[in-house]
């Protein structure tokens, strides 16, 4: 039987969570654009300028403990609330291990979070073409809202806009 626990990332789980995230990668089809390593987890999480938090998941079997799922989040600001809110970066669970409450049990943990630190959102973004996640999102009763897009700007897109800012200042 296995039974599941979640606890916040300490500096020593830096390399599995580096891990878990090649493995979400990996899941989106996105594992060439991963740069996660156990050094940059490291000063994202626990260093001078921390930006991020982490749970992990941990399961429970007969042949020991180990993580298997992660939530990524940060803080963000809603100014119509003129509050801060809880933003899920990421969310990942190891296929063996879906379909068991961890998944489940990683977002209780953050509604939680977000609720003893007064935030009026929890929010995330999830890949139109993953339908197990959305239909699970569903089953938790959130609200997939279809009139809003992410706009990014990176890699050689953001250093033309920055090299543009700076020939303007």
């Amino acid at each position: 039987m296995t039974t599941f626990e979640v606890r916040p990332a300490r500096e020593e789980d830096c390399a599995e969570v580096s891990r878990l995230i090649h493995a979400l990668a990996a899941y989106e089809k996105l594992a060439d654009q991963c740069e996660s390593t156990p050094e940059l987890i490291r000063e994202a999480l626990f260093g001078e300028k921390r930006g991020a938090h982490c749970n992990l998941l941990w399961a429970k079997t007969d042949e020991g403990e180990r993580p298997v799922g992660f939530s990524l989040y940060f803080y963000n600001f809603s100014t119509f609330r003129s509050k801060r809110g809880l933003y899920l970066e990421d969310l990942f669970v190891e296929p063996e291990f879906r379909g068991m409450g961890g998944g489940r049990l990683l977002m209780e943990t953050l509604a939680l979070t977000a609720a003893r630190e007064g935030c009026p959102r929890f929010e995330w973004v999830v890949l139109d073409w993953n339908q197990p996640a959305i239909d699970f999102y569903h089953r938790l009763g959130a609200k997939i809202l279809d009139d809003w897009r992410i706009c990014r700007l990176e890699g050689e897109a953001l250093e033309a806009f920055v090299a543009q800012a700076e020939r303007r200042r």
